[in-house]
């Protein structure tokens, strides 16, 4: 339990091992939350530097998006070559022709990026540490180590970034920056501190004293180190001291790799007085020198040495304490006998040299050494020790009364715990505190070794003589007790406002990591909680901290420690503060992934986020990744990763977050309404709703990456993506539809965004899914059915361009190839749209469906839409009360009032509470048969789907003539009486869209195939179509309105105009 003292220029990491528990009734005494972990194996040693596993080392790059695992996707690989281009031409851009003269222009590109980039040599701090600490904290999850041994790696990982930081700018930055560099390296420092003392408390296991260590008779270190591990508040100073002996010494260590010597380095027989034996052999007569040089002749003569002497003995001495401070006792030993005062390693070591510490290491160190067991079996069980702690107490108040050196005052003063004499030179939080923990260590074990002194009664009259009263031994030195704390609240309390301490000591205590640490010694871990929200929190709301600049290491430690606490106390906390370690702890890591977040650090947020509460979780990815949906793929691929690699795709427990959920909430929320910033005038309404639904069909994206291999059904669950990538699509499609109706030559986004996406993931859908399943055979015909009509509406609309351009230029101007380009794509769009209407296996859009419900159940249909209004112009119309109002009555008015009370209709319209130039409109009826019970055989949608086909057709009888409804989210579904939803009725949504595009397509084809007439084409597909519509057997008919069949029937009289002017103009030719 014991850091290594020997003078090592590498020390070992501090000994690892796991507890056997302590006696549960002194726990119960002690402790709230038991410390000290259980043993595993015998072993004592900690892999601290040894190599971490996880997701992050064997699955990925952390850093290089580039080279991140993937099965092959046309767009990231797109996104590569023209990153890489983009990069070219950015360096030939730089000095062109220069940078082919010294060898290939890759070579040579490559030379240039790699002076550009100088500046970027330097240590990047930030990325790495967070990198180290998120894949050893995976490791740890994973149980490929220890959570022991991760928090040793978390303090090594400190300590090597504070390292780099502090010396590996030296020389390549200004003043200012170095300065502001060696204080974030200071604060590493401090945040290692407080890693290694978490592993001490909290980490290191309890050690088991073997019992062939202990002989018989037992001496009194044997029994001080079997006190020392059984009593819980010993056992805390111990570890305490180590702690901060260990960190002494590897800041001595550090000195030494840096400097190339530390403390010590000295010359041989430096300490001999040499300047003052001159002195006396020239018989130089002064008083106030000493007449002799051993070393008892300045306290035996009360004078001094020479000054010279005397500096080099305090600088010796200075180093001494140095030593002892890092626990390095052997070491200062032997800096006393190098320097010629071997009886100064006597007063520092005695009774032969053995190590009285009480620790395992102590005792492991002594062996079976028979010395101190001989001299206890003469002179009494510690009587020898207390001798000697009573002749340093003596010497360091000798000492204070004739202004010797301060260190040798304190040197001797601690080991006899006299913090009078002790703390004065300790100006510094990490020495005053180890000092009073010693302290009191020594004192507990001097009062647990009394009572094997008076067991010996005829010693006592001698002990009583030397303290000069009649008081117990546990009273001894008694000038002593009186300045020790009586428990661990006491000993902080002393630090912060006893008169012993400097000044500086307690300005440290208001230290960040100080006063963490302070909790940490205290076992007060739910104060600690709130500590560190309530600096997280006014990080966040902007308030003015004690260390802003550095809010992202505090945010990172925070939440790595909360973690840590949670695996290490799973199974010992108490409700109330589990509790509180969820909620809290949930809040400190939610804030650090959304700083990782920010900092484009995607790929490490799975591991933080994964450790949410189940809707936290869920909540913060939906958050993570609307926000990236228009970033580039590679860091959509890395957010994907990220939750698709450390969630489970689907989950039986409801307590825990699963990326199906994560996706299904990703796809609702992308087609609720969200509140806008328009324009004063609304004038770009219409233009902000377009643009949604480029992002509602750029969602889809996040369902076409191709998960890594490494994860468990890698190929069910890219099934299951693609599946329901096509079901979200088609519900798209359907909205995109009705919002696309207006003739003009720009494309609508959403749905080609949409196709375009999906082209490449669909390429392999014969290994991914079976076509057998209904359901996916379904949605494969109608994502089909929608990829035949966009492709003859981006047809259709290339022709219009190509017709208006033709218009805007004088007939006599233009040109025979674009004359040609002309008939050419109203052709096209025709053999295309005679390929969608005259289907003889199934019809397009197929919206016959057989009802789930039985036709004596109590049954209604709802359509719920949103939409925005829409003049003839295409400006939006703002919505109010009265519109609303006049909407309502209008949409009733679309069908018979019998209808209206036999299917129980009700309608209601009211402006959108998110977006005030939208509108809400529902409507609900009663199932009847052929619409929502049995089997729909009319393809229409029913009474719901021609309701709502006038409203988006603008033809409503009673309202503003020509506004129409342009949609921006439409559902559809069988509820019960109670308005609770029961299934989807997609039927309806199909036959709305039938309802709308089938006349639309008919009226376009008409309006081309007109146009090639006037080019000298024959018009038998105008007569196809016309027979089309007036055929009973298509269907066609009923789906028109009144105004489309109007238009229709000028488009039949156009065509029949133009088939008379071309018999006129052959009769000549014919005569």
């Amino acid at each position: 339990m014991e850091v290594d003292p020997s003078p090592s220029p590498s020390p070992p990491p501090p000994p690892m091992s796991t507890p056997g528990y302590f006696d549960p009734e002194s726990s119960r005494l002690r402790e709230e939350y038991r410390r000290y972990r259980k043993r595993l194996s015998s072993s004592n040693d900690s892999p601290m530097l040894g190599t971490s596993f996880s997701r992050f080392s064997e699955a990925r790059a952390l850093h290089d998006g580039s080279s991140i695992p993937r099965r092959p996707n046309a767009g990231l690989l797109l996104e590569e070559v023209k990153q890489e281009a983009a990069d070219y031409s950015d360096i030939d851009g730089l000095n062109g022709p220069k940078l082919l003269d010294g060898g290939s222009g890759r070579k040579a590109a490559r030379s240039t990026l790699n002076l550009v980039k100088l500046e970027d040599d330097m240590p990047r701090e930030g990325e790495t540490t967070f990198t180290a600490f998120a894949s050893l904290l995976d490791s740890a999850i994973q149980g490929l180590m220890p959570f022991p041994d991760v928090i040793l790696q978390f303090e090594r990982t400190c300590r090597n970034a504070s390292e780099s930081l502090r010396y590996a700018a030296i020389g390549k930055v200004r003043m200012v920056e170095d300065k502001l560099m060696q204080q974030k390296a200071q604060l590493l420092l401090d945040e290692a501190a407080s890693w290694s003392l978490l592993w001490y408390l909290y980490g290191k296991a309890n050690e088991e004293l073997p019992e062939g260590l202990f002989m018989s008779p037992t001496t009194s270190h044997q029994e001080a180190c079997r006190y020392v591990a059984t009593d819980l508040t010993a056992q805390l100073c111990l570890r305490i001291v180590l702690w901060l002996e260990g960190l002494a010494s590897e800041s001595l260590d550090l000195e030494k790799k840096v400097r190339g010597s530390h403390v010590g380095s000295y010359l041989p027989s430096s300490g001999v007085w040499h300047r003052t034996q001159r002195y006396l052999k020239r018989k130089n007569n002064d008083s106030n020198i000493v007449k002799h040089v051993d070393f008892d002749a300045p306290t035996r003569e009360v004078a001094q040495l020479l000054p010279d002497d005397k500096k080099q003995d305090e600088l010796l001495l200075e180093d001494i304490w140095t030593l002892l401070r890092a626990g390095r006792l052997e070491e200062a030993c032997e800096l006393c006998r190098s320097a010629g005062q071997s009886w100064r390693a006597a007063t520092l070591c005695p009774f032969g040299g053995i190590d009285l510490f009480p620790s395992l290491e102590a005792m492991l160190k002594n062996g079976n050494s028979r010395t101190l067991q001989a001299i206890e079996l003469e002179s009494g069980i510690g009587r020898q020790w207390r001798l000697w702690k009573w002749a340093s107490y003596c010497a360091s108040e000798k000492i204070a009364e004739h202004d010797g050196g301060q260190y040798e005052m304190a040197v001797y003063a601690l080991q006899c715990s006299n913090l009078k004499r002790t703390l004065p030179i300790c100006t510094d939080w990490e020495s005053a505190c180890w000092a009073m923990a010693k302290s009191w260590l020594d004192v507990k074990v001097d009062i647990e070794l009394s009572q094997y002194q008076t067991s010996r009664p005829e010693e006592k009259e001698f002990d009583d003589d030397m303290n000069g009263t009649q008081l117990g031994p546990e009273n001894w030195p008694y000038h002593v007790l009186d300045q020790q704390p009586r428990d661990i609240a006491a000993l902080l309390q002393k630090l912060h406002s006893s008169d012993l301490v400097h000044e500086t000591v307690s300005r440290a205590c208001r230290e960040q990591h100080r006063q963490i640490e302070m909790n940490l010694m205290s076992g007060n871990l739910a104060h600690l909680l709130d500590l560190l929200w309530s600096w997280l929190s006014s990080i966040e709301e902007g308030q003015n901290v004690l260390r802003s600049r550095d809010d992202s290491d505090m945010i990172r430690f925070g939440a790595h420690i909360v973690l840590v606490l949670r695996y290490l106390l799973s199974n010992e906390m108490e409700d109330e503060f589990e509790e509180k370690l969820v909620t809290v702890g949930d809040l400190i890591i939610n804030m650090y992934v959304r700083y990782l977040f920010s900092e484009g650090q995607e790929e490490l947020v799975g591991v933080y986020a994964s450790q949410l509460e189940r809707d936290v979780c869920i909540d913060l990815f939906v958050d993570m990744m609307e926000l990236r949906l228009n970033s580039s793929l590679h860091t959509m691929y890395k957010l994907f990763l990220s939750a698709v690699e450390y969630l489970p795709f689907s989950s039986g427990d409801v307590s825990k977050a699963c990326f199906e959920e994560i996706i299904e909430r990703v796809l609702s929320r992308s087609r609720e309404i969200k509140p806008h910033q328009y324009n004063e005038d609304f004038s770009d309404v219409a233009e902000q709703h377009h643009l949604q639904a480029l992002q509602k069909a750029m969602i889809i994206q996040w369902l076409c990456f191709t998960p890594p291999s490494s994860i468990p059904d890698f190929e069910m669950i890219t099934g299951k993506l693609l599946i329901r990538a096509l079901i979200h699509s088609n519900t798209l499609f359907r909205e995109f539809s009705l919002i696309s109706m207006r003739r003009v030559p720009e494309l609508p986004v959403g749905p080609h965004k949409l196709l375009a996406i999906l082209a490449e993931p669909l390429k392999q859908k014969e290994n991914l899914f079976s076509l057998e399943d209904q359901e996916v055979s379904d949605n494969l015909e109608e994502f089909e059915d929608w990829h035949e009509y966009y492709s003859l509406d981006a047809t259709y609309r290339g022709w219009l361009r190509c017709e208006m351009e033709n218009s805007s230029v004088p007939p006599e101007m233009l040109s025979a190839e674009e004359k040609d380009q002309a008939v050419a794509a109203a052709t096209q769009t025709l053999e295309l749209a005679f390929l969608l209407l005259e289907r003889e296996e199934r019809p397009w859009l197929n919206a016959v469906e057989t009802s789930p419900f039985e036709s004596s159940e109590l049954v209604f249909l709802e359509l719920h839409a949103t939409a925005i209004l829409c003049l003839p112009s295409g400006e939006c119309m703002t919505p109010d009360a009265t519109s609303c109002t006049a909407l309502t009555s209008a949409l009733y008015s679309t069908i018979s009032e019998e209808d209206v009370l036999h299917r129980q209709l009700k309608v209601e319209v009211k402006v959108s509470s998110k977006d005030p130039c939208c509108i809400e409109v529902a409507l609900r009826c009663l199932a009847t048969e052929g619409d929502g019970f049995g089997l729909h055989e009319a393809n229409d949608g029913g009474l719901l789907a021609a309701i709502m086909a006038a409203g988006f057709k603008g033809e409503l009888n009673r309202f503003q003539p020509g506004v129409s409804m342009e949609i921006s989210r439409l559902d559809a579904w069988y509820s019960d009486c109670h308005g609770s939803v029961e299934s989807t009725a997609a039927y309806i949504i199909r036959g709305l869209c039938r309802r709308c595009c089938l006349p639309e397509t008919i009226l376009r084809s008409m309006q081309a195939s007109i146009s090639l007439s006037e080019a000298g084409d024959s018009l038998d597909r105008c007569d196809k179509l016309i027979e089309l519509v007036a055929s009973s057997d298509s269907g066609m008919m009923h789906l028109f309105s009144q105004q489309q069949l109007q238009e229709f029937l000028i488009f039949e009289r156009e065509c029949f105009i133009c088939k008379m002017e071309l018999e006129e103009e052959q009769r000549p030719a014919d005569g």
